[in-house]
């Protein structure tokens, strides 16, 4: 049943299952959207239309986290739409914004299995390497993954949402999982990819590049996101001796920096903090034992949701 537009009925935060259905909800719409921000709008929204439904129409509705589901994934497919242009005068490198822990981003527990990736997917759906892969790829490729092979929603679903034929959804899925074919899989246990953060905080705050360089890919890339609202590079860093000499200087700026472990988009990640302040979130990945990727979120409205630690 499609919402009506009649005036707004209750609010969301008085009916009891919200804050369940708020969960599971911005946990969609961060892996469509890829910031926090727009994922709580996009909920926002997806409420507002569930309360200008009748009492009665919303009875009606057998399963509303499935009703509301929907009805956020068609949101959100429409704003992806028009994002392009947010993203053309965007100052400097975008990137998604990097979430607390992995609790709260739940995965579904059972994908499916008819998929290129099998349970892998739902273990790595907020993995910030998959969030990147997803931001290229085109709105109608992403939604179909996401609500596929994460959500384990039916290609007849999906074409609902999206306007397309069920086996051109499929055509969406199968061509968004040849574009994460290639992407910069983990190649490494939690623990190695812990103690390989650990080794690259420790060479980090005594300015030791060579032993930076050791940690680092011979291609390593690093890109960081300021937004233009703080100071970062423009451009993506490449080569394991460019990283690691871009990252020895930001303490000559930052004497006071601290870097701290931390779990990031479910994985082992990084803080940097000056003072009691958080400054950036970095992630890395790893590939044959050594750190490949390095992303590091310095834009502030990016970092709003790690202002209260968990």
């Amino acid at each position: 049943m499609k919402p009506t537009n009649r005036k707004l009925v209750g609010h969301p935060k008085d009916d009891p299952g919200f804050r369940k259905d708020e969960a599971a909800l911005i946990a969609l719409g961060y892996r469509l959207l890829g910031t926090v921000a727009d994922a709580e709008d996009a909920v926002q929204e997806t409420y507002a239309r569930w309360y200008a439904l009748d009492p009665d129409q919303r009875r009606e509705i057998s399963v509303p986290l499935a009703w509301k589901r929907t009805t956020l994934a068609r949101i959100c497919f429409d704003r992806l739409k028009s994002s392009q242009r947010k993203r053309e005068v965007y100052v400097g490198e975008w990137l998604p914004e990097p979430v607390q822990g992995s609790q709260f981003w739940g995965f579904a527990s059972n994908p499916p299995m008819d998929t290129a990736f099998g349970t892998s997917v739902g273990a790595e759906s907020i993995s910030m390497a998959l969030m990147i892969v997803l931001d290229k790829m085109t709105p109608p490729e992403r939604v179909c993954f996401i609500l596929h092979d994460v959500f384990q929603y039916t290609f007849e679903e999906i074409a609902e949402i999206i306007g397309r034929t069920p086996q051109a959804c499929r055509q969406l899925a199968f061509s968004a999982r040849k574009r994460l074919s290639n992407r910069a899989r983990s190649q490494s246990t939690r623990e190695d990819h812990a103690r390989l953060n650990d080794a690259f905080r420790a060479a980090w705050q005594t300015g030791n590049v060579a032993a930076l360089i050791a940690l680092l890919d011979r291609d390593a890339e690093a890109i960081t996101d300021g937004g233009g609202k703080t100071a970062a590079a423009i451009e993506p860093l490449v080569g394991s001796h460019a990283v690691a000499e871009f990252f020895v200087g930001i303490f000559a700026r930052q004497p006071d920096l601290q870097v701290e472990p931390a779990t990031v988009n479910g994985e082992p990640g990084m803080i940097g903090m000056a003072g009691d302040q958080i400054i950036a979130v970095i992630t890395t990945s790893v590939r044959k034992g050594v750190i490949h990727n390095i992303w590091a979120m310095r834009n502030p409205d990016k970092l709003r949701s790690w202002v209260k630690r968990p």
